[in-house]
């Protein structure tokens, strides 16, 4: 099937030489202060060409990588070029002028009005601005809720469904939330293959409370060994120069940075965790901030070969080419991008750049004996019952798609279908990236059990769980495995997607697959019983919408799960093979 699609909306290329023309609703008015970063041009295809060499088994270049400093000098823009636009940006009389350390971006604080009217001489240097838009909210990829009633494991207890909904009569009660063991035990993680010696970077746009404390606790716990001192370190990156911008709090997730950390340390305990809190006068600034200082490192190194990142930039919000200037620098570094594809139907920008791995979420469902009853895609029709019927409330579930934006990439031919591949754009059928690459569970109803500190009444730290998913679960649960296999090596894999879509078809993945009737009505759809204060709800597995999105559940390659979940030690063999 070809899609037809309709252009991007938004601001999604905005410019420094057209400030003045933002788009409709985010006009900014002439003396309002901001805080922006503008980006430099850097020689993109270049840096393209090495990012797929020294991703390619078989090139010469194959895991040869660049240290941060010879990156920016070989393509980052010129210490000229940077010295020039800083002294165009204090002329203008901007403040707090400075440059980031790899000269990706310029900050720079002040009026608006001030950015206006770039010399011809400077704008070829000018690739975009961010930090533009109104302030926002987190767009965090983590679902959590309070379960009224819940299983152990799936189908502990099933439910009659009163009246019936589209033909179901019963439905099992959501998980109360997996524990670690059997998260390890869905998707093998191995004793011998901890993530021993590797470092995994956690990009967050909020710093938890006390997350060493509640890294002991979950451990304990989970019957995981204690973490050592040195084993998780936190630092804060990134600024905002304005009064104004300053004093905006966005809403805050008490347990979303203690996930990332968690779903890590299930999958390798002995991994190195560096939790990178961003800031920046909006989220967008904040996240670009946390990832960018990763890759920048010390300079000799990147301070991470490995990056989860749970959090999302829309589509519209800021211009693609940033983005990939970014994960053009981790590609060829050896860096490996591991990004939540999102929890609503459709694309995030970050997630489609074709240099990071997108993961997906699952519904999984475990017995008693963690062995797998099911795993489909997630994406579920979920109604509620109140004045004496069932309401439709909707799909929720994980981001895909095929991008309008990005070329497929040579990992993805032969592997995805025409029917995911191929867009309408211009009026023209062209075959685009398609996302997610990987996935693993991100399901509430099927969640994991996450704990966090907080302060009780009488102001004492106190250790509290509650069960929280989202494809904000399942990045960090894949960037820990990919510890686990990049353990003992000489080099890191780096932009790993070249090396995984290898294994697509062989046992190192698990396929996912669709729910079919012929499955029992408990493996097919969650129930969560009326309370005093809130209606119930039922969620059926494997609902799509085609008229909302196009994503699928299929046999193979679909845009809900990429090539399938990670299986354990011939995952761990299977990529370790294919990078010698």
């Amino acid at each position: 099937m070809i899609r037809t699609v309709v252009a991007l909306t938004g601001a999604a290329a905005l410019a420094i030489a057209g400030v003045a023309h933002a788009a409709p609703g985010e006009a900014q008015t002439g003396e309002q202060n901001v805080t922006v970063q503008i980006w430099l041009t850097s020689d993109l295809a270049g840096a393209a060409r090495f990012a797929t060499a020294v991703s390619t088994p078989g090139s010469p270049d194959f895991h040869h990588y660049l240290s941060p400093n010879a990156y920016t000098a070989r393509f980052g823009p010129s210490a000229a070029t940077a010295n020039a636009v800083s002294d165009w940006l204090r002329h203008r009389g901007m403040t707090d002028v400075q440059v980031s350390s790899g000269r990706d971006y310029i900050s720079a604080s002040g009026p608006v009005s001030k950015l206006q009217s770039v010399p011809p001489s400077l704008a070829p240097n000018i690739m975009s601005v961010t930090g533009l838009g109104n302030e926002a909210a987190p767009r965090s990829a983590s679902v959590a809720r309070r379960q009224p009633t819940c299983s152990a494991y799936w189908a502990q207890h099933v439910r009659t469904v009163s009246p019936s909904y589209r033909g179901f009569a019963k439905a099992s009660l959501p998980v109360c939330g997996y524990s670690a063991q059997q998260l390890r035990a869905a998707y093998g993680a191995s004793w011998a293959a901890t993530g021993r010696g590797q470092t995994v970077a956690l990009t967050e746009s909020e710093a938890p409370t006390n997350m060493a404390q509640t890294l002991r606790e979950y451990a304990r716990r989970n019957h995981l060994p204690a973490p050592k001192p040195n084993q998780f370190r936190e630092i804060h990156v990134g600024s905002c120069g304005t009064k104004t911008q300053r004093t905006r709090s966005a809403q805050q997730y008490n347990d979303e940075a203690e996930m990332d950390s968690e779903a890590v340390y299930a999958m390798a305990p002995a991994a190195n965790q560096l939790m990178v809190v961003g800031s920046g006068c909006d989220e967008d600034q904040a996240l670009l901030n946390a990832v960018l200082a990763v890759l920048t490192g010390d300079g000799h190194r990147p301070s991470a070969s490995i990056v989860s990142n749970s959090w999302q930039i829309p589509i519209g919000d800021v211009s693609p080419k940033t983005w990939h200037a970014i994960t053009l620098r981790a590609a060829a570094e050896g860096v490996g991008l591991y990004l939540s594809s999102g929890d609503t139907p459709g694309l995030t920008m970050t997630a489609s750049d074709p240099l990071v791995t997108a993961v997906g979420g699952t519904t999984l469902g475990l017995d008693a004996r963690s062995n797998r009853v099911f795993e489909t895609g997630w994406s579920n029709g979920s109604a509620m019952f109140e004045d004496r019927k069932w309401s439709e409330l909707g799909i929720t579930g994980a981001g895909g798609g095929t991008s309008l934006v990005y070329a497929q990439p040579a990992y993805q031919k032969g592997v995805v279908p025409a029917s995911m591949s191929h867009v309408r754009v211009g009026g023209r059928t062209v075959v685009n990236r398609a996302v997610p690459d990987l996935a693993a569970v991100a399901d509430l109803d099927t969640g994991m059990l996450t704990g966090y500190t907080t302060l009780d009444d009488k102001g004492k730290p106190t250790y509290r769980t509650m069960v929280n998913a989202g494809t904000s679960l399942s990045a960090p649960l894949v960037a820990g495995l990919i510890a686990g296999a990049q353990q003992g090596r000489r080099t890191p894999f780096g932009f790993i997607n070249p090396l995984l879509y290898r294994l697509h078809g062989t046992r190192a993945i698990n396929d996912v697959l669709p729910i079919n009737k012929a499955m029992p009505q408990q493996n097919r759809a969650a129930y969560t019983p009326a309370t005093a204060t809130d209606s119930a709800t039922i969620d059926v597995f494997d609902s799509h919408n085609p008229t909302d999105t196009d994503q699928t559940t299929v046999k193979g390659y679909d845009t809900t799960t990429g090539i399938g979940t990670p299986n354990g030690l011939p995952f761990i063999l299977g990529l370790r093979y294919l990078a010698k």
